[in-house]
């Protein structure tokens, strides 16, 4: 064999221009160490050199001659050159650089990837795909893969190869249109992304949509990014998994990372995760709340999105530090007893051209037809929930937060919007199902499979459901044909409640079934009675400011509220600056006032839920049977002349039964009587008046006693003082023997 053949072992021109003109999709077979006529042939691209030199084992130079105009250099020597044995050097107008190739590598993907993948069921899949550091043969490197099925060509660029998409071509494999390249000493903290050619020519560069970390807004770029935190709380997730998140308090403080405290003094800046812990687990567990939920943390382009219009879907955002800092954050809260809930979006995704959308010039992660791909409402487009790569991808994402991160919640925003084909769409602007129907069966079988999946990997994770209509069985077990989800957010609650607190007191008595209504489905599904931030932007107005009245007026109402709210049956959410009783509107571009808790009023609120959380906790009747009717019985549901509402709660037995009364007037109701289930000492534990809350005092000198006069239907009654615009929560003391 010559000398020019043995260059040209296995290769043909054509080959070589189409790799040049990025249209070759295995650069391995073309490019590299290869075996030819006793010994190994060296190639490399590099269109710009002038010249080019291997650098083998022992500091031997290895000169490589041009052998095509494309910018092809090769050379031959003797024996074997080992993947990652050598280095090739180039030089370009006296400038030289160094660098191993990735061409000699084997996949680092294999078959089982490709099988699991086809199969929709690589609940690993990020940790294949995206760029994973690694060691190969000795090199460290790496791993860099993407899935682009109608791309004719994939390459990495980034910092390292000054973003040039001739340097790292990757290589197709199998026929899923998954592509892969292992590039030696690419470090971490190196920007990337992926260069794509489309089946029309087009170039598209894209971010990693299984990157682990992403820059910071502006930038769009992916980073490459290895975690190396070591977990402490492994106690927390072994009593998480002994028990059902169905059984047990729920109090949930819902905030916005961004905007609840913010470094003025340092140009407004957010606070990193690490920072932000220690403050928000004193704050969290003073006020008693369970749980932290937080708004979307995936990454996310736009500040006003809040996060719900994501475009890293296992990547936390770098607005406060990188994964490890969030991990941190989430080990901390678990080391102070909360429990913590990130918002997931899989309903939709915005059309950011470095995101997913038409990733590889075509449809892939949405539909093609804009009646099933596109979202009227939020300008963005729609998962194809029907496509097996596109599920993998979600509930990998799904997987990813609770398995990498720990959380121990998703709640899984716009449920409704999944499950409607004909959500906000007017007629012909929407496709039915095979059966005709308006239900998108692709989006329920998902939500499906996403429950059935994390109810049976990770025992106690709570999946919680934004869903608004009335669709059936939403908490029901996908094995008894529910969607499988552990609560729903009782939106139908919400509404009712706020407006008929949004009255004057004066009209109440002709909206009392608001407040009553509620009870006619409480126990359909395991809900959440949530007051989340969808209530006060957008002109919405603060809960505060909600309220009618007078200042001294309005928070009386929202107390009275609040121990409305925990009253009922239900786990509980309130949205970060209630506890504050903020008077304006929330917005994510400013912190939370804190001085508000320098007033007295303002800081009685506070205490108020303190006060509420600490005694739902303590008391089973609160919880214990929150989906049950058998914990529940009104006293008086009627009574809507005078605006007052009273019912008991009970929880297991030998656990004391609880009673509640709200009166919804600023009239205080002197001598209201109230029959109660059992005799003896009814404790007045919480009353929404409280002078030590900012209210009038109005009470009943630390309870009442039950006395042998019949009422509402039972034997022993109590006669009570009602606080005005005030609520009372009493707990029986049963009769001792010997008393």
């Amino acid at each position: 064999m010559n000398d020019r053949a043995r260059l040209w072992a296995g290769i043909t021109g054509a080959e070589v221009e189409h790799l040049a003109g990025r249209d070759h999709a295995d650069p391995h077979r073309v490019l590299g160490a290869h075996p030819a006529d006793g010994g190994t042939v060296v190639r490399a691209l590099r269109p710009r050199a002038d010249t080019v030199t291997a650098r083998l084992p022992g500091d031997v130079a290895l000169p490589l001659e041009r052998i095509h105009d494309a910018g092809l250099w090769a050379a031959w020597t003797p024996g074997r050159v080992a993947a990652g044995s050598y280095r090739v050097e180039a030089t370009l107008a006296g400038v030289s650089w160094s660098t191993r190739e990735p061409w000699n590598f084997l996949p680092t993907l294999g078959p089982l990837d490709e099988y699991l993948f086809g199969e929709g069921r690589h609940w690993r899949l990020h940790e294949r795909l995206g760029a994973h550091p690694q060691v190969l043969d000795g090199v460290p490197g790496v791993a860099f893969a993407v899935w682009a099925p109608n791309a004719r060509a994939v390459s990495v660029v980034g910092d390292w190869n000054l973003w040039d998409p001739a340097t790292h071509p990757l290589r197709r494999i199998g026929a899923l249109g998954l592509w892969e390249v292992f590039v030696p000493d690419v470090p971490a903290g190196a920007r990337y992304q992926f260069d794509l050619v489309t089946l029309t020519g087009e170039a598209l560069r894209k971010s990693d949509p299984y990157a682990s970390r992403a820059e910071l807004r502006p930038g769009q770029s992916s980073v490459v990014f290895a975690s190396h935190h070591a977990w402490r709380d492994d106690a927390w997730i072994t009593a998480r998994s002994a028990r059902s998140a169905q059984v047990g308090p729920m109090s949930i403080y819902e905030m916005h990372a961004g905007s609840w405290r913010r470094v003025v003094a340092e140009e407004d800046r957010w606070l990193t995760w690490r920072e932000l812990a220690p403050l928000l687990a004193d704050h969290v567990g003073a006020l008693g709340f369970t749980h932290v939920e937080l708004m979307p943390v995936g990454e996310h382009p736009f500040d006003a999105s809040w996060g719900y219009q994501v475009t890293g879907y296992f990547a936390p955002t770098s607005r406060h530090g990188d994964p490890d800092d969030f991990r941190a954050f989430v080990d901390h809260l678990h080391g102070r007893g909360i429990g913590v809930i990130v918002d997931w979006v899989p309903a939709h995704f915005p059309k950011d051209t470095f995101a997913l959308a038409r990733f590889d010039g075509t449809a892939l992660y949405e539909h093609l037809d804009p009646r099933q791909g596109e979202h009227p409402d939020w300008g963005t487009l729609v998962f194809n929930f029907g496509r097996r790569e596109v599920r993998n991808f979600l509930l990998a994402s799904a997987r990813a937060w609770v398995a990498d991160f720990h959380v121990d919640g998703l709640r899984v925003d716009a449920v409704a919007s999944m499950l409607y084909l004909d959500y906000s769409r007017v007629d012909g602007a929407w496709v039915p199902n095979p059966q005709g129907g308006r239900e998108n069966l692709d989006a329920v079988s998902l939500l499906q499979e996403l429950n059935t999946l994390l109810h049976g990997e990770f025992p106690g994770v709570a999946v919680i459901a934004e869903e608004s209509t009335a669709w059936p069985d939403v908490t029901r077990p996908v094995h008894d044909g529910g969607l499988g989800f552990t609560f729903k957010w009782n939106m139908g609650w919400m509404h009712d409640t706020l407006a008929y607190f949004a009255r004057d007191p004066l009209h109440r008595r002709h909206h009392h079934h608001a407040l009553t209504f509620g009870l006619t489905y409480a126990f359909r599904e395991h809900f959440i009675l949530a007051l989340s931030h969808d209530e006060v932007v957008h002109g919405k107005r603060s809960l505060l400011e909600k309220m009618p009245g007078d200042r001294w007026q309005r928070l009386a109402n929202l107390r009275a509220l609040y121990a409305w709210m925990w009253c009922h049956p239900g786990r509980k959410l309130l949205f970060m600056g209630a506890e504050l009783a903020a008077p304006t509107e929330w917005s994510e571009a400013r912190g939370l006032d804190w001085s508000l808790l320098d007033d007295p009023m303002h800081a009685g609120v506070a205490a108020l839920l303190g006060d509420l959380n600490q005694l739902y906790r303590a008391t089973g009747a609160l919880w214990r049977l929150d989906d049950s009717d058998e914990g529940f019985r009104w006293v008086d549901p009627d009574d809507a002349d005078r605006s007052v509402f009273s019912f008991v709660r009970r929880g297991a037995v030998g656990e004391a039964t609880v009673l509640c009364v709200l009166n919804a007037t600023p009239v205080v109701r002197e001598s209201y009587r109230l029959g109660v289930p059992f005799p003896g000492r009814w404790r007045e534990v919480i009353n929404s008046d409280a002078a030590v809350y900012g209210g009038s005092g109005v009470g009943n000198a630390g309870g009442a006693q039950a006395v042998a006069a019949p009422s509402h239907g039972h034997a022993h009654s109590l006669t009570l003082r009602l606080p005005p615009l005030g609520a009372l929560v009493l707990l029986h003391e049963p009769v001792r023997a010997g008393r």
